[in-house]
């Protein structure tokens, strides 16, 4: 992350909170967050965190950023109902061969109030035979950095 973005967000446990912006046009006609748009702020952190990190560039996706969404789950704890700036809290659980499951909550800036928490597993995939392909170990270190630590 880079040291504006660290000075101003408050620090977590485990993982890293990352800015995220809800725009009046992200509100449905009842004035609450559509539900759709909660997987799109967790897709704008995990790609906010990765170009950061130095893995995604302004000429498109390459090598470890390449990969495709195999699962996502999410669970509603309690409406978004105002445009505005909140955060959403994203750690790695699993990091296996070809794929990563995380975990993440869309949450308040300061960490404190969640509005939704769920999983996302990606699988990196070679970009001309879209055929899974093993992570970097560029990538396994940056995934350790904010990887919950397993206890036994």
């Amino acid at each position: 992350m880079t040291a504006t973005a660290q000075s101003s967000t408050p620090t977590v446990d485990v993982g890293v909170l990352i800015p995220v912006t809800v725009h009046f046009d992200d509100l449905d006609q009842m004035g609450l967050l559509h539900n759709s748009r909660y997987q799109v702020l967790v897709e704008r952190a995990w790609v906010a965190f990765w170009r950061d990190q130095g893995l995604i560039r302004a000429g498109g996706l390459t090598d470890d950023a390449f990969n495709v969404v195999k699962a996502f789950t999410i669970t509603y704890d309690l409406p978004i109902t105002a445009f505005g700036e909140y955060a959403v809290h994203l750690w790695t659980e699993r990091m296996g061969r070809t794929s990563a499951t995380v975990h993440y909550r869309v949450c308040s800036t300061d960490g404190e109030t969640t509005y939704a928490h769920g999983t996302r597993t990606v699988v990196r995939v070679d970009s001309t035979t879209l055929s899974p392909t093993p992570w970097s170990d560029k990538v396994r270190e940056i995934a350790r950095t904010i990887q919950r630590p397993h206890t036994a």
